[in-house]
Formats: C-alpha cells, structure tokens, sequence
C-alpha cells in the first residue's frame, strides 16, 4: 500500500512538471467607451503601407528587413510589437497627459515600467517613441536611477 502511495505520488509530481507552458495571453487593449477618462489608453494601430521598393541602377538589392516600420501616433509614448499567429501586431500605449510627462522626463517611474511590463509579459517587445527598443538591459539601466524594493516570497 505504501508503494503504490510512492508511485502515485511520483507519478503527479512528473506529470506536474512536465504539462506544457499555457499560452501567453494578448495584451488587453482598452474598449473605445472607455478611453475618455482612462489614464492609459492601449489600441491595436493599423499595419504601415507597404513601401515600393526603390532600386537605382547597378545597385545591389537589400534583403528584406525582418523588423518593418514603425507607426508611431501623436502622443504615443510606446508601441508594443507582437506576434500573433505569425501575424505582426502593433499596440499603442497612450497615457494621460501628466503621465505622459512623468514618463518622458522618467521612464524609470513605476507606472511606465509597469506598462512596459503589460507588454513583455504578452509577449512582445517594446519600443519608445524614438524608435528604441526598451529591453530588460534598459530597464535595468532604469532600476540603477531609482532604488528599487522588491520583496519576494521564498
């Protein structure tokens, strides 16, 4: 009886570790009735217009870049750039006014960090409205200018 306990219980354990990782969820984006009065406002932004390419004569032609452009909307303070069913989908961060200003002047500020974080956490990559791409080395940058506490559990 204690064996079959044994096995049992070593048996949930394995298939506990071994379940496959759920998949990410999208980023949420802000429903059009509620962008009046929201502080962060995040839309899905329409994909760029394919540019013609432009070939001068004996020249060697570029490979295709991986990235296309960017749009970047008046008062966009960050895009968040997925991949959804292979398909590339680019989400807007809108923030109020005055969180707007915080996070130009101090990107390191929790509300901005925690928007960046909305993205990564979907699964995308985010960019500054510079075209930049704020990665985990710029956000550790960021945690450098603040001094940050973070409690764990364990």
């Amino acid at each position: 009886m204690n064996r079959l306990f044994a096995y049992v219980a070593v048996a949930v354990v394995v298939a506990g570790c071994t379940a496959a990782p759920e998949p990410r969820s999208p980023i949420p984006i802000t429903p059009a009735g509620d962008e009046k009065g929201a502080a962060v406002v995040r839309r899905t932004l329409p994909p760029p217009a394919p540019e013609a390419p432009t070939v001068a004569p004996n020249a060697v032609a570029a490979a295709p870049s991986s990235l296309a452009p960017l749009v970047f909307p008046p008062d966009v303070q960050y895009v968040c750039v997925t991949n959804v069913a292979g398909e590339r989908r680019q989400v807007a961060i809108q923030f109020d006014t005055k969180v707007r200003e915080l996070c130009r002047k101090h990107p390191e500020m929790g509300p901005c960090q925690y928007e960046r974080n909305v993205c990564r956490s979907s699964g995308g990559r985010v960019f500054a409205s510079n075209g930049q791409e704020i990665t985990m080395v710029t956000e550790a940058e960021y945690d450098k200018k603040v001094m940050r506490v973070r409690f764990r559990a364990n």
